[in-house]
This record gives structure tokens, C-alpha cells and sequence, in this order.
């Protein structure tokens, strides 16, 4: 079994073309980040990009795709549309695709209280055991063949102010990530746990107060209790790997569509456990603005 995981796909709209007083004063506040810090250019071609991801990761034979989460850039609805648009036919097959909300895509309390992600990603949130959901549609559980479980928890919050990324699963989603790693239509499988923010940066540290994972160590004892594989997060826009000491492994998705520096992770699971975990960048097709110097970790 092959799961092809990409992240941070930050699909963004043109702001310039929108009332600044319409978008409200969180996202004006994103929009200044995007612009000082030219972030807006690395993903000015994300939609085409998402495109030749999926089509690269079928092609070697992935049977389900994991997108980590921030699936667009401040949550607004022409993001969405065009985030969906980009993943083809496979948006409309939950058997297929696992998808969790980022930072980025429960950005402001109105995407939240509107349920924006849900609204354009929310046939996909349908579960196997529903009995077992702890917060809302989540965890998720998706029975891949007879080998692989896939679990989707939802650490996104939307920050007191603009700047905070932190995320948190909450105890109710643990106590159920519990239950489903115990129950017996999970037990003997490869066991995937996908939350946007990670546990454990790229080092095996757990990552600063105002970025990370609020519950990292609680996330990792329960899924090294349950026997979980594998974490796939988000949020730390480089691609690593991380294996926790008799527990799973970490399994940074990067940014996907960052210019310069796309790729993806094609992860194999056979009998219950890893088997392969590939690298893999995507070429470029040609002449493209010219990328940031070296991989430097960034925030999501």
C-alpha cells in the first residue's frame, strides 16, 4: 500500500483585487505578511502545481493521498473553490483523499463560524468508525485496503491575534485516537495519524509556544501506546523525517507547491508496518522566477 502525502499548498487569491475593509483586519494583517515577506511569490503557481503532484503520485502507484492541511493562504472561499478545482476528480473521492484543515484555512473566527473548510472539504470528512469521533467530524477514520488506517485530527485554532500559529488537538481527540488505535478493525494495520501541526520539528524537538503543537508530547505517547506508523503533519515548510524512539515516525510534509522546492513523500506500508519512505522532489518544468537560497525552515 503507497500513500502519496503533500502539505502546505497554500493556494492564494489576488488580494489586490478585493476590498482590503472587505477581507477584514486579520486578513489585512496576513496580506502584509504575504507581501513584506514575498511570501505571496512562492505560491503563485499552486494551483498548476497541485495538478502534476497528484498526477506524479498516481502515476507511482500511490492508493491514497494525504494532504496535511493550509490549503490555502487566508481562508477565503475563492481559495477553496480554486484548492478543490486544482486536485481534480480526486477532491470528490473520500475513499482516496484525507484531508485536514491547517492554521492558514481557520484563519479568522468568520471562516471558523462559517465552517469555510467544511463547506468545500467536508464530504471528505466522513469516517469508517463514527461511533469514535471525539470533537465534531473528528478523528476521521479511513480503512485503506486491508492493510492501512488512516486518522484525521484537527489541531487548527484560530489565534486571539495575528502572528499566533499554535495548534491543539484536545484531550477529547486523544482519548479517541485511543479508543481507535485499540479497537479491533484497527489493530494490524499500518496505522497513519494526520494533524497539520507538527509534534516534533526536524531535529526531534518539540517546536516554540507561539508554532507548535500546544499537546505534542501527549499526541506522541498516545500514538506510540496505540502503535501508530505514522505522524503526517504540515506547518514547517521544509520536507524531514523523524523517528521517535520506540514510537512512530514523524513524517514532515513541507510546503508542496513552494516554488523551487516541490515535492512530496510517497510512504509504503505492508503487514502492519513502514516499508518505505521516499523523498521525492518534483522537477521543474521550465524557466521559473528564481527560488529562495537554500531550505531554510519557515513557519506555516
Amino acid at each position: 500500500m503507497r500513500i502519496l502525502h503533500i502539505s502546505d499548498v497554500h493556494v492564494q487569491m489576488d488580494y489586490d483585487a478585493d476590498s482590503w475593509r472587505r477581507m477584514g483586519w486579520r486578513r489585512m494583517a496576513g496580506q502584509l505578511e504575504l507581501k513584506l515577506a514575498r511570501r505571496a511569490r512562492r505560491y503563485v503557481k499552486a494551483p498548476e502545481t497541485i495538478g502534476r503532484l497528484v498526477e506524479e503520485g498516481l502515476r507511482q502507484g500511490a492508493d491514497h493521498v494525504i494532504l496535511s492541511g493550509d490549503l490555502t493562504a487566508l481562508a477565503v472561499d475563492a481559495e477553496f473553490e480554486a484548492a478543490r478545482k486544482a486536485l481534480g476528480p480526486l477532491a470528490d473521492r473520500p475513499d482516496l483523499l484525507t484531508v485536514v484543515p491547517g492554521n492558514h484555512d481557520i484563519f479568522t473566527p468568520g471562516s471558523r463560524d462559517k465552517k469555510r473548510f467544511d463547506s468545500w472539504f467536508g464530504h471528505l470528512l466522513g469516517s469508517d468508525l463514527p461511533e469514535l469521533r471525539g470533537e465534531g467530524a473528528w478523528p476521521h477514520v479511513r480503512l485503506v485496503g486491508e492493510d492501512v488506517a488512516v486518522v484525521g485530527l484537527c489541531s487548527a485554532r484560530v489565534p486571539l491575534v495575528p502572528g499566533i500559529a499554535s495548534g491543539l488537538v484536545g484531550e477529547a481527540q486523544l482519548r479517541s485516537l485511543e479508543k481507535i488505535c485499540a479497537d479491533r478493525r484497527v489493530r494490524g494495520r499500518s496505522i497513519h495519524v494526520v494533524v497539520h501541526h507538527a509534534p516534533l520539528r526536524w531535529d526531534g524537538s518539540v517546536d516554540r509556544r507561539d508554532h507548535g503543537l500546544a499537546d505534542a508530547r501527549a499526541l506522541i505517547d498516545v500514538c506510540a501506546r496505540g502503535g501508530v506508523a505514522a505522524i503526517h503533519c504540515g506547518h514547517i515548510h521544509i520536507r524531514y523525517a523523524w523517528q521517535v524512539p520506540g514510537g512512530p515516525m514523524v513524517v514532515g510534509g513541507g510546503s508542496s507547491t513552494w516554488l523551487g522546492h516541490e515535492g512530496y513523500w510517497l510512504v509504503d506500508a505492508e503487514g502492519g508496518r513502514l516499508t518505505g519512505l521516499q523523498n521525492m522532489a518534483l522537477a521543474p518544468l521550465e524557466a521559473e522566477v528564481e527560488a529562495p537560497a537554500g531550505l531554510v525552515p519557515t513557519t506555516g
